[in-house]
């Protein structure tokens, strides 16, 4: 009786979790993620914004557009995930002075780091711009239990019916997520929709990501005419 009163207390809290996230994430992306990008722009704006540094990862990351143009889906989300993957790990108290906030990727590559939602959020905006399908990736949100804390990673999917492969910046190699033990799947989401997760594979459609509101918020501040500075200088 006692295990089952348990049990029943920690499904409420996970349905309460998500319920919760349902209303703080966001809802869609921007009208034309493949969109032609102004680089000289986007690069004299962080320059401006966050100094010399910036310029020369926003830089990189435009050659890793160029470079990635023609390689394959997989070597795509691998060159992807290899390159953010060297960013700084930073939670947001520290970076921005609040507890959850969601940077673009421009502010990402601007201040040389973030935390988990960040690296997935970049990732994610990235292998958009490459031509990858929406359909083909999912912001994941986890239990990751190596740190016994909530986390996300991008996943994705090659084919509609596959074991979607997780880019992570904890554990940075590309595996399955069957080989992911140490992650238990809570949700996911896209542009477009929402899935609650029950196992390491598609999970339960929800609805309209529209539900999501930091996701939202995001939207609005894509680009590089909102940027935001940090609290913690990171060099």
């Amino acid at each position: 009786m006692k295990d089952r009163l348990t049990h029943n207390l920690t499904y409420i809290k996970v349905c309460r979790f998500i319920l919760i996230a349902m209303v703080l994430v966001a809802s869609c992306l921007y009208a034309s993620p493949t969109q032609k990008l102004n680089k000289g722009h986007i690069t004299s704006t962080l320059e401006a914004r966050y100094g010399e540094r910036a310029g020369k990862r926003v830089r990189a990351w435009f050659k890793v557009l160029d470079e990635a143009k023609s390689l394959s889906e997989r070597d795509k989300i691998t060159k992807v995930n290899t390159f953010f993957n060297l960013f700084r790990f930073v939670d947001d108290i520290k970076l921005w002075g609040e507890s959850n906030y969601w940077s673009t990727p421009m502010e990402f590559i601007g201040v040389n780091g973030g935390d988990c939602e960040d690296f997935s959020i970049a990732k994610y905006f990235t292998l958009l711009q490459l031509g990858v399908a929406e359909d083909k990736l999912r912001i994941t949100m986890v239990k990751a239990t190596s740190v016994n804390q909530y986390h996300m990673v991008l996943a994705y999917y090659e084919t509609p019916g596959s074991i979607p492969l997780v880019l992570d910046n904890l554990d940075r190699k590309i595996k399955p997520a069957t080989q992911r033990k140490d992650l238990l799947p809570v949700y996911s989401f896209n542009g477009r929709q929402l899935w609650l997760n029950k196992e390491k594979g598609r999970g339960v459609l929800a609805g309209s990501s529209k539900k999501l509101a930091k996701w939202n918020d995001l939207k609005h501040r894509l680009g590089v005419e909102r940027l935001r500075k940090p609290k913690l200088r990171l060099e």
